[in-house]
């Protein structure tokens, strides 16, 4: 059994492989900060409307904190966020890049430790990660690594493989459709290969894209982006180590963060100076 699982595994990577390539050819975009070629076969016209929707039914659902220094806090660090994309975009030829994004910024009373930011620059922070981030840098570090997710289309790319992976399942199923037993064995191995093989590992990827983005944009805003470090290390205590191995996590690693943003670290700043940013608020 365990040898028709991997080799029905292999076989998926390699379908899912080839279907990636196809869609590639006639539905992408390009991530402005790395180049690269990624999966759009949701357009921001169509996603942009659906989050804005959504992110407005959660500020009607849940309990928004206004009017107090948190609140404007979230606010303040938020746009200065923006700004310095805006400023980075414009000066590498992504002049007009956010016309569509219409930014908001929330405090949500919930003792949950998250932020997030959907696509098209709606974000919300939550009352419980703000002793981690421990003042205003840490809320920086930690904006600009959402703002990130929205800004190199992270959503849309999560969208468009979760559509690949369900023309995966379909296509499977229906060339094995004959063979009941197959059929089953296939559904198994897929179901855990494309997420361990692929889904996880786009995730992962994704997340740590964001890191690296938000060190520049934070950087470039005048925060120090070393500061980064720190709020991984309090994310790591706060979690007591309770954390799942990193390949079966959406996430990378604590230790993985906090090795890599101590490496990009000084490419942010040197990236910040080209901006005229060369003293950084810890």
């Amino acid at each position: 059994m365990a040898i028709i699982t991997t080799n029905y595994i292999m076989k998926m990577k390699a379908g899912i492989s080839l279907v990636a390539v196809f869609v590639l050819m006639v539905a992408c975009s390009t991530n402005p900060f790395t180049g690269k070629q990624t999966l759009a076969l949701v357009p921001n016209s169509q996603l942009f409307p659906m989050a804005f929707q959504q992110y407005d039914q959660f500020l009607n659902e849940n309990n928004v904190v206004t009017g107090t220094s948190d609140a404007q806090m979230i606010t303040n660090v938020g746009q200065k966020i923006k700004v310095a994309s805006e400023r980075w975009l414009n000066a590498n030829g992504y002049a007009g890049y956010l016309q569509d994004y219409q930014w908001e910024y929330h405090l949500v009373d919930d003792p949950t430790v998250n932020a997030w930011c959907m696509p098209g620059g709606k974000i919300v922070f939550y009352t419980g990660i703000l002793p981690i981030a421990d003042g205003e840098t840490g809320v920086a570090a930690i904006m600009g690594h959402e703002v990130a997710h929205a800004l190199a289309n992270h959503g849309q790319q999560r969208m468009s493989a979760g559509q690949l992976q369900a023309i995966g399942a379909v296509a499977g199923n229906v060339a094995l459709s004959k063979d009941p037993k197959k059929q089953a064995i296939f559904n198994q191995a897929y179901g855990i290969g494309s997420n361990l093989g692929v889904m996880l590992p786009f995730s992962r990827n994704h997340e740590s894209e964001a890191d690296k983005i938000g060190l520049t944009i934070m950087a470039i805003a005048g925060y120090e982006p070393m500061e980064a470090a720190d709020l991984w290390r309090r994310m790591k205590a706060n979690s007591g180590g309770q954390a799942p191995p990193e390949f079966m996590s959406t996430h990378p690693s604590s230790d993985t963060r906090i090795k890599n943003i101590t490496a990009w670290a000084p490419e942010a700043k040197k990236e910040a100076a080209k901006f005229g940013v060369t003293t950084f608020k810890k």
